[in-house]
């Protein structure tokens, strides 16, 4: 099966013309290795939000909200469902006894290792046949696209 539209071919500019498709198609065929529970169920919402927990300790959703680039309430909307399932658990602020916190469970910490390791495991098959160069240059490619669209999105919110 070719990811290639048709159309691509008759644009002015068929780099970034290309890149737009590509980004489609990526971005459909992930929810869909997502939905077919081969890396594990848990959604990239959820996913990101608990790896923030883990990468970065307890924190109060404003922060949270704040390092993930959404709304306050996006964080606690996402966050009740991990809360009701015990993969988060809210805690004392230490410097400010009436407000809490959120943190990773010794459950979240289970299951976003579990996920992971799936995900992991996915990235693995899917480049198996790419040399380790390719890999390489792969993750660091789309980390400096992301990194651009972090920055362009920071941008937009400024003005």
């Amino acid at each position: 099966m070719t990811t290639t539209s048709p159309q691509a071919a008759d644009r002015t500019d068929p780099v970034h013309t290309q890149l737009q498709y590509q980004l489609a198609v990526f971005a459909r065929r992930m929810e869909q290795v997502r939905s077919s529970d081969a890396v594990g169920v848990l959604d990239r919402a959820a996913y990101l939000l608990l790896d923030r927990l883990e990468r970065h300790g307890p924190v109060n959703v404003k922060a949270l909200a704040d390092a993930l680039g959404v709304d306050s309430s996006t964080v606690t909307r996402q966050v009740a469902p991990l809360v009701a399932a015990g993969l988060v658990g809210r805690v004392q602020d230490p410097a400010d006894r009436r407000a809490v916190r959120l943190a990773l469970t010794p459950l979240g910490i289970h299951r976003l290792a579990e996920v992971r390791d799936g995900r992991a495991e996915l990235a693995r098959r899917l480049t198996a046949d790419w040399p380790p160069e390719e890999q390489r240059a792969f993750c660091a490619l789309l980390a400096r696209f992301n990194h651009s669209m972090e920055s362009y999105t920071a941008g937009r919110q400024g003005d």
